[in-house]
């Protein structure tokens, strides 16, 4: 089947520091808590949940598991990455940065290292594409100047209404595997494979919806050490069926660990 009419949700991560990472989640990325619990909050934009952080005491990260790379968190323009940007900086934040010819991209570390993209879309009629279809993508230096000239009259207040969670990008041990679970189980259809030790794929002409990499040469599989608990994915009914689901939320798991939490809606 071919995925169409879906949306991300939130990331679940495991975390040992409830209170610090709410805190950078807050403070740094300007989210908002729209619900707390026992043991895990929920962070986002106004009305949209992005991050769930559920507390375990004492787990620890596994660099040899495979896993979270970044979640990415797509911003309406980029005016608005101008201003989280200059807020960054003023909080002497360090952080890379990526022109990816389809969208122009920041990175940074949460407190328990969970990678961070945040990025804004060029508009589509501006992507470019192979002779094979594949979207033309790059990782060039951003010009900056203009995006924080843009951004030089409005404050940083947290991230803006239309905030959604753009895409996933994970720490895999073989593409091929990625390749046989995100494109022939979950249906994505493959956008580029042009980078090196990379593979992206995504649904409805998206530039990308999942990314997968060898880069860190992972070994195990995740189990339940620190960082990614579960990804969301959001389906139509009809999708939802296809994609073997008897019931509205139910889960799937690749050949590394991850976990897919998919859920129907109307």
């Amino acid at each position: 089947m071919k995925l169409t009419n879906i949306q991300l949700g939130p990331v679940t991560l495991r975390v040992s520091e409830l209170e610090n990472m709410k805190q950078f989640y807050e403070q740094v990325i300007g989210m908002d808590v729209l619900e707390v619990g026992s043991d895990r909050v929920t962070l986002g934009a106004p009305n949209t949940p992005l991050v769930i952080l559920h507390e375990v005491k004492g787990v620890r990260p596994n660099r040899k598991a495979a896993g979270l790379f970044h979640m990415a968190i797509l911003l309406p323009d980029r005016v608005e990455i101008g201003r989280i940007l200059r807020h960054l900086i003023e909080r002497r934040i360090e952080v890379g940065q990526g022109d990816h010819l389809v969208s122009e991209a920041f990175y940074l570390n949460d407190p328990e290292g969970n990678g961070i993209e945040l990025y804004a879309d060029r508009p589509r009629e501006q992507w470019e594409y192979e002779a094979n279809g594949h979207v033309k993508m790059s990782t060039d230096p951003v010009e900056y100047e203009s995006m924080l000239e843009a951004a030089a009259d409005r404050s940083f207040t947290g991230l803006p209404v239309g905030t959604t969670m753009g895409h996933f990008h994970f720490k895999v041990r073989s593409l091929e595997a990625a390749k046989l679970f995100y494109q022939h189980r979950l249906g994505f259809t493959v956008t580029t494979d042009s980078y090196p030790g990379a593979l992206f794929l995504a649904a409805d002409g998206y530039h990308h919806h999942i990314g997968a990499n060898v880069w860190a040469r992972p070994t195990k599989p995740m189990n339940d050490e620190a960082g990614l608990e579960a990804w969301t994915l959001f389906v139509d009914a009809s999708t939802n069926h296809e994609l073997g689901g008897t019931t509205s939320e139910w889960s799937l798991t690749d050949a590394d660990g991850i976990t897919v939490n998919i859920k129907s809606v109307d």
